[in-house]
């Protein structure tokens, strides 16, 4: 299983016009279903002339949380097309809002599609894509004499550092990509005395 997810860094616009209508586009990184709901909102506020906000979101690093929206054109002939450009771009935590203003002559079912397809893709191609890592934390627990062993591992590894508290018990959270989290448990449990809380 892959531990990398493309996503975008900041909102990016696109542009696009079919027979005097026109289309706005917007990619979005967003986290959550909430971020997702303030954006569109926002969105039909700034636009609150233009005729549709039709819009679709993949979140999460295994992208299965998704949903596409026509608001009000035929059925799967805006947020499909959106979605599909998500989709074929291998993007995750992205809303990506297309605005259209209508021109006075229809489109078609056929029409629409490409139309909101191509917008999508003018917003997508305008963003900065990176490749981020699913990242998980663990928790250690050891008693102060383990502490540079444990620094060692830390050292070697290179896990960020949530949190560190020395008390009678020492505690640590360790932040590593998904992939290296069981090579980083099984040498943080070989160190004597330690182990890790929840686990």
């Amino acid at each position: 299983m892959s531990d990398l997810y493309k996503t975008i860094r900041a909102t990016s616009e696109g542009y696009y016009t079919e027979k005097r209508s026109r289309f706005l586009s917007f990619a979005i990184p967003v986290r959550t279903p909430e971020e997702v709901k303030a954006q569109v909102e926002a969105c039909r506020k700034k636009y609150y002339d233009a005729r549709h906000v039709c819009w679709a979101y993949m979140l999460g690093a295994d992208r299965t949380t998704f949903r596409a929206n026509d608001d009000g054109e035929p059925s799967s002939t805006a947020g499909k097309p959106i979605l599909g450009q998500i989709n074929s771009n291998e993007l995750t935590d992205i809303l990506v809002i297309v605005v259209r203003y209508f021109g006075g002559i229809k489109l078609g079912t056929s029409g629409l599609i490409v139309a909101y397809r191509s917008a999508a893709a003018e917003a997508i191609a305008a963003a900065e894509v990176e490749e981020r890592t699913v990242d998980v934390e663990c928790t250690v627990v050891f008693e102060y004499p383990s502490l540079n062993d444990i620094m060692r591992v830390v050292k070697e590894m290179q896990p960020a550092i949530v949190s560190q508290a020395f008390e009678a018990n020492c505690e640590m959270t360790l932040r590593v990509r998904q992939s290296q989290e069981e090579i980083l448990k099984n040498r943080l449990l070989m160190i004597e005395g330690a182990y890790l809380k929840d686990s």
